[in-house]
């Protein structure tokens, strides 16, 4: 009988804390926006605060008429688009609660590599030819250094 009690107090116990659990993540889903980095809409990018330069700096570039934060830095097709996402989402969870992020804010090796990846795919037909014998893998003469300002005006 004391064996069995113990079992069914375990059991509440845990699903309680399950249940807990479920709830804090839901509503802390909830309460940072979680389904709009679903979306493709660029404000979803600045709902922390420590992106709204980027996002300022982004409306005043020449792409914002026919890019968004996704067409430069995420994947095209499904599903690497929402791995990706996930992934990042993760990162910059992680790194603003726990206030350890580079400022100004950095891109990650990973995501430079979508970003070369991304404009060499939307700007084909002008660098088909210059691209094709570059391996994006390896970093090198990436379109960034040259076009800084294309995507996000520079301050300096």
């Amino acid at each position: 009988m004391g064996r069995m009690r113990s079992s069914s107090w375990l059991r509440w116990v845990s699903a309680v804390g399950f249940g807990v659990f479920v709830g804090l993540s839901l509503f802390t889903f909830h309460f940072a926006e979680g389904l709009s980095y679903l979306s493709n809409d660029p404000a979803a990018c600045k709902n922390c605060h420590i992106m709204n330069e980027q996002f300022d700096s982004w409306v005043k570039s020449s792409h914002h008429t026919v890019a968004s934060c996704n067409d430069c830095h995420v994947p095209a097709t499904f599903p690497d688009k929402y791995f990706v996402k996930a992934e990042n989402g993760w990162h910059h969870s992680r790194a603003f609660t726990l206030q350890n992020f580079h400022e100004p804010i950095r891109i990650r090796p990973t995501n430079l590599q979508e970003l070369q990846h991304n404009c060499i795919r939307c700007h084909s037909i002008m660098v088909g030819d210059i691209a094709a014998h570059r391996d994006v893998e390896d970093m090198q003469a990436r379109c960034t250094e040259c076009h800084r300002s294309a995507g996000h005006l520079t301050t300096n």
